[in-house]
């Protein structure tokens, strides 16, 4: 679809890291929290990410994603209008449901909601978890 599209990724999972290093994907496996943004991508997109990361966190991921992307930013997580803390697998502190894309408008205010949508588990044709998402554009840098 895209021959010339170069693809990196910033994934914590060894195994899946070498699966992408195997399709010619350039990978850092790290935590986000650890990333250090080294160039600008025309599309960051991050999906199922900041609903794990402790709040106390989010202002600087969200920084990483600002500081990565020279054109659009897409967030798919889970959305809550407030924030709230939710169980999950038994654990507490470990998956948050908030306002991301809101908050990212807020924090950068040359950013622009270009589109939104839902994604829902029982779609037939793109089946996939009950996700929000939010394509951002940068209007400039």
């Amino acid at each position: 679809m895209l021959p010339d599209c170069e693809i990196s990724a910033v994934e914590i999972n060894k195994k899946a890291t070498q699966i992408l290093h195997s399709k010619g994907f350039k990978v850092y496996n790290q935590s986000i929290l650890d990333f250090n943004v080294d160039y600008k991508r025309d599309f960051v997109f991050i999906k199922t990410v900041l609903i794990h990361i402790n709040p106390e966190e989010l202002q600087n991921v969200y920084q990483k994603l600002y500081d990565a992307s020279s054109q659009y930013i897409m967030i798919a997580e889970y959305y809550n209008p407030t924030p709230v803390e939710v169980l999950y697998r038994g654990h507490s502190s470990k998956l948050f449901k908030r306002d991301f894309a809101g908050e990212m408008l807020d924090k950068f205010s040359n950013l622009k909601l270009v589109d939104y949508g839902f994604t829902y588990h029982r779609d037939n044709y793109y089946c996939n978890d009950d996700l929000n998402w939010f394509l951002l554009e940068k209007l400039d840098d």
